[in-house]
């Protein structure tokens, strides 16, 4: 005899149904930006790959000298020479929390690097089974890293190996600018200022909370913050011109964003965003009326950015001012073309390679280096093509 289903098992099934076609229209609405235009590198440039082999190649530094240093996730700092041979590991490199999304991060130079051989890296550190972003600045030498220092760790520690955030940014005053994520599994949290899960943060080279802060002198915030409602930024870069600090963080199913954060702002996560949860359960994508900053602009469907430069170079006067984004789920490289703040053009660049371009950099030479994000990474250049 056959059984009789129960009402319920239809009502609950028609109303999950509901809750995903409606957010599947939301996230089919929240594509709002521009037409981008699938281009081809033009004939004015020619890619070269200057080093393979890295493993999972994180951040990059250009030297004065022309090197280039590459931070590896596994936890190896190396230093790449542009004929390709890439150095050991150097000595001195903290230990890292090398699981998921975490390990060593990015790198950047002291503003005088030229006199202080300083540098600075992002890491994930654990602590017991719990773990977090940390910052440390060591001096360069010919054979690694000396007086390291941690001048910053992420509170609290939490469990899990997703959002570490971890892009470095020098401002024009000498204060250096790290965004942090919000572990995933701990969102709620960007939204309140007790800690630093989901934010950018602004400190002193030696990690004090830089003066003027928006909550330096709030008892029930942290001192460091600069803005919050961060979900995993992993693009920071400032802008010749302005002088601001701009980065881009990854939304959950669409809604990436780029954001010009300004001090005691908040960027919403996890009550606005273009994008939907990974459940498929939709997120409001109203940011102003909520009392968020609204982002300068976004994708949906993701491209998952990572690394962001602006280009200032002279080996291509065509791309001067234009702002580069790497993208590893969408494996190619944005060039967005803007007019003040405001972009008016995107162009993908490198289709086809099947790169997740992980992190951008301008060298000495005016060309743009990029990283891809691979067991077998590379060091890719892109210089003006031979006449």
């Amino acid at each position: 005899m056959m059984k009789q289903r129960s009402p319920w098992l239809f009502w609950t099934g028609g109303l999950v149904l509901l809750v995903a076609i409606y957010a599947a229209s939301q996230y089919t609405q929240a594509a709002t930006n521009p037409d981008h235009h699938d281009t081809p590198i033009p004939h004015t440039a020619q890619v070269e790959i200057i080093a393979q082999g890295l493993h999972h190649p994180w951040g990059l530094a250009p030297l004065p000298n022309g090197d280039i240093l590459v931070t590896e996730r596994s936890g190896a700092l190396r230093r790449v020479s542009m004929d390709g041979t890439v150095s050991d590991p150097l000595a001195g490199v903290p230990d890292v929390y090398a699981e998921g999304q975490g390990g060593l991060l990015d790198v950047v130079l002291d503003p005088n690097f030229a006199k202080t051989r300083t540098l600075f890296l992002s890491y994930a550190e654990a602590q017991g089974d719990t773990s977090g972003t940390a910052v440390a600045r060591a001096v360069l030498t010919e054979t690694g890293l000396e007086d390291v220092r941690v001048i910053f760790r992420q509170h609290p520690k939490v469990k899990g190996s997703n959002h570490f955030g971890s892009r470095l940014v020098f401002a024009h005053d000498g204060n250096l600018f790290v965004t942090l994520g919000e572990r995933f599994d701990h969102m709620d949290q960007a939204q309140t200022l007790d800690n630093h899960l989901g934010k950018v943060i602004r400190i002193t080279p030696t990690g004090a909370p830089a003066p003027q802060n928006p909550f330096v002198d709030q008892p029930t915030a942290l001192p460091e913050i600069w803005s919050y409602g961060h979900r995993n930024p992993q693009g920071a870069a400032r802008h010749p011109q302005t002088g601001q600090i701009w980065i881009h963080e990854h939304g959950p199913r669409g809604g990436d964003e780029i954001n010009i954060p300004k001090p005691g702002a908040n960027y919403g996560w996890p009550k606005a965003s273009y994008g939907r949860h990974y459940s498929l359960m939709p997120i409001k994508d109203d940011h102003a009326g909520q009392g968020f900053a609204e982002p300068l602009y976004q994708w949906t469907p993701s491209i998952a950015p990572s690394g962001m430069a602006f280009y200032t170079g002279q080996a291509f006067p065509q791309w001067q001012g234009n702002l580069f984004i790497g993208a590893l789920a969408g494996q190619h490289l944005v060039r967005l073309v803007l007019d003040g703040n405001t972009v008016v053009e995107e162009h993908r660049l490198l289709e086809g390679k099947g790169w997740r371009i992980r992190a951008i950099s301008q060298g000495q030479d005016g060309a743009l280096y990029l990283l891809t994000d691979d067991d077998n990474g590379q060091l890719v250049k892109l210089v003006p093509a031979s006449l």
